[in-house]
């Protein structure tokens, strides 16, 4: 399965949920807010929203800093 992160292709070897996508690309998933096709999903729906070949998945974490 072929979908983009970020504005790079990535391959999946399978259908994941949106959950198992951030627990594999991200550090911390507390502070990360998803995006896909434009739709911004909230972390209680991640476990719930498959992630299908051609989608665009965009993760923003935030980051502090003084």
């Amino acid at each position: 399965m072929n979908i983009m992160i970020n504005g790079k292709a990535q391959q999946l070897s399978a259908a994941q949920n949106i959950s198992e996508i951030v627990s594999s690309f991200c550090k911390n998933p507390k502070h990360v807010i998803t995006e896909l096709n434009g739709t911004i999903i909230p972390a209680q729906a991640w476990a719930d929203t498959k992630v299908n070949d051609g989608d665009a998945l965009e993760l923003v974490s935030f980051v502090g800093g003084g």
